[in-house]
């Protein structure tokens, strides 16, 4: 069935280059490596030297520090994490089958939004994450996306949720779950709020966690045991700098757009100073409070307040004048959360 929903589809896909996860994952790590660069020149005003400190401690030099931060920012799009089962078949995949290149990688990339267009979700959380129901900006790769998974559910594992059961030389209703997705990945990044399988039965109604669930959830694993690794994954929130997560939709040039600031980055990364005004946009967490999520939050309404042009249009002069304030802002975010991890070590 999947095969047969591929040639009727994979048209309205072609011309949605590159994956939906946000900043492509070259973009995740040059932004982690230049907000530690960042600290690096300005440690009067950073946590710098105790970040410098906890990396000698470990045996790493402050570009080495840069980089394996930055590489666990990157490697979060590689997860295989997120299994979307098909509601006749019960085949389940962590990707498109129509391949590599298309608008949407893999699905973990469903855990990579903030929605500032809706307000609070089923979980409880005060903002939620992706959602096909609340999606003002869709578009026709949007629609073609849900058209593509209508009914189709989260992996749940062994013995749960199954596709339509189907006469073939007797009844089946078998699931070939690949992973339980929504008890380990979901479960995760559900961070206090609340939920059940039923709002992952179908695809155009489940109500994706959002993304600073997801950073919470890694910084955690950073403060039970601190490391480099797992700090670098929970900044993989700079995706809230991505105006397309916090606007919400696969489509309108989302895949264009990450592609034009991977380009253009040296270009629109700013300077120091521009860091440092950007820096106001959020404000510190304690250093006794584990709870970095206000950050992130606070980055994703930015980029919500200042980004709407990068959805509508595909000028050269819109997206430069968007990214020379959303990237100088994503790596104040980072510098803002090392600030705090800095204090943990």
């Amino acid at each position: 069935m999947r095969a047969l929903k591929t040639l009727t589809i994979a048209a309205a896909l072609l011309g949605t280059v590159t994956s939906a996860s946000a900043f492509t994952q070259p973009t995740h790590k040059q932004i982690a490596i230049d907000a530690v660069k960042y600290m690096e020149r300005n440690p009067s005003t950073t946590n710098f030297a105790k970040l410098q400190a906890a990396g000698a401690a470990a045996g790493y030099t402050v570009d080495q520090m840069a980089d394996a931060i930055g590489q666990g920012a990157r490697d979060v799009d590689d997860f295989q994490d997120t299994f979307i089962c098909g509601a006749i078949t019960g085949d389940c995949v962590d990707a498109p089958v129509y391949g590599v290149g298309s608008f949407v990688a893999t699905y973990t990339a469903w855990w990579h939004f903030q929605n500032h267009t809706h307000g609070s979700d089923q979980h409880g959380n005060d903002l939620g994450g992706y959602d096909q129901r609340y999606m003002p900006s869709s578009d026709a790769t949007d629609t073609a996306l849900r058209s593509w998974l209508i009914n189709d559910h989260l992996d749940d594992g062994n013995g749960g949720m199954t596709g339509t059961c189907v006469w073939f030389w007797g009844w089946s209703c078998s699931e070939d779950s690949e992973y339980n997705s929504y008890g380990i990945t979901e479960a995760n990044y559900r961070q206090g709020s609340s939920s059940n399988k039923g709002m992952y039965e179908d695809f155009q109604t489940s109500p994706f966690q959002p993304i600073d669930n997801l950073g919470q959830h890694w910084y955690d694993q950073f403060l039970a045991s601190p490391s480099f690794q797992s700090l670098g994954f929970a900044l993989h929130t700079t995706d809230l700098l991505q105006p397309h997560h916090v606007w919400v939709t696969s489509g309108n040039s989302h895949g264009g757009w990450e592609s034009w600031v991977q380009d253009n980055y040296d270009s629109i990364k700013g300077s120091d100073a521009d860091v440092a005004a950007a820096m106001s946009i959020y404000t510190p967490v304690a250093a006794n409070s584990p709870d970095v999520r206000s950050i992130m939050t606070q980055g994703g309404a930015y980029a919500y307040a200042v980004g709407g042009g990068v959805i509508t249009s595909t000028d050269s002069g819109t997206r430069t004048a968007v990214g020379q304030q959303v990237i100088p802002a994503a790596i104040a975010m980072v510098v803002n959360v090392l600030n705090h991890a800095a204090e943990q070590f």
